[in-house]
């Protein structure tokens, strides 16, 4: 499944914040959430926007690229890849305009890269801070349903970054299944944040940005970024680095197959279980 660039333009993103255990401290980022209060304690803090078509502000500029990562490096700038999945989920809404259910149709491979801003007041000043600064791999791959049984079981969300000659593990090698809230407890969540999440703290009114985005039958929400390795959780990014993620499948792929994937891409096989995003990074 392929999705074209007009396709893409036309899609709101949305990430899910703290639906990975530890990743958020690791992050820097717990302290943001302090006043975030969830159902349960492992519930996701909440959700916040990447990119909204037609958004008069920063939100309005396109960020996805399949090849590069694009930030300003003459200055001290602490950027993190943050290794996740993404789904594109078709969307419902009652006469009300509310979303009434989001059903799961394909995933992909992403980069919710972020800049370590302590003093933003939003997520998403994090998020998008101009074009091509967040990754999106070409290569969907179909949901044949969300739900435990499904094609989804036996994905990991694998990350690596070479600097020179040298391939360091970025983020923890980490089965999907580990997602705090997935499947249908997911789905459940997204359309009662998407009705419900108010502009507190870190996050924003997301009935606004879905009416300002005309009530989109479709958008891309990125599931949470994986935990670091302990190299990750320091290994802010340079320019000319290359960096990978691999959503691949277990049972098809080994764990140690993937950096010799990363290393030489042009192996990859055409009949790769999974989808790989692979960037280079560079000044702006």
């Amino acid at each position: 499944m392929t999705l074209t660039q007009q396709q893409l333009q036309a899609l709101p993103v949305f990430g899910i914040a703290g639906n990975f255990a530890e990743h958020l401290g690791q992050a820097g980022e717990d302290a943001d959430f302090v006043d975030i209060q969830t159902e349960e304690e492992n519930a996701p803090k909440g959700m916040f926007p990447i990119y909204i078509p037609g958004n008069p502000t920063f939100l309005g500029t396109y960020p996805l690229s399949n090849q590069t990562i694009q930030a300003d490096f003459s200055h001290p700038i602490n950027l993190q890849m943050e290794p996740e999945i993404c789904v594109l989920f078709d969307v419902s809404y009652n006469e009300q305009k509310q979303v009434t259910q989001v059903e799961a149709k394909a995933f992909s491979a992403f980069n919710d890269c972020s800049i370590r801003r302590p003093n933003a007041k939003k997520i998403s000043q994090k998020k998008n801070w101009g074009e091509a600064c967040t990754g999106l791999s070409n290569q969907w791959i179909e949901i044949d349903r969300f739900e435990k049984g499904g094609i989804l079981d036996n994905y990991h969300i694998a990350s690596y970054l070479k600097r020179g000659d040298e391939i360091k593990q970025y983020g923890v090698d980490s089965p999907v299944l580990g997602y705090n809230y997935f499947y249908q407890k997911l789905s459940q969540w997204i359309v009662k944040t998407l009705n419900s999440q108010s502009d507190f703290g870190p996050l924003e009114n997301l009935t606004d940005l879905l009416k300002e985005a005309n009530y989109p039958e479709q958008l891309i929400v990125t599931l949470g970024a994986t935990r670091y390795t302990e190299f990750g959780e320091t290994g802010f990014l340079k320019a000319d680095d290359q960096i990978g993620i691999f959503v691949y499948d277990q049972s098809h792929h080994k764990a140690s197959d993937i950096p010799n994937l990363f290393q030489h891409p042009e192996k990859i096989p055409e009949n790769f279980s999974g989808s790989a995003l692979i960037q280079s990074v560079s000044e702006d």
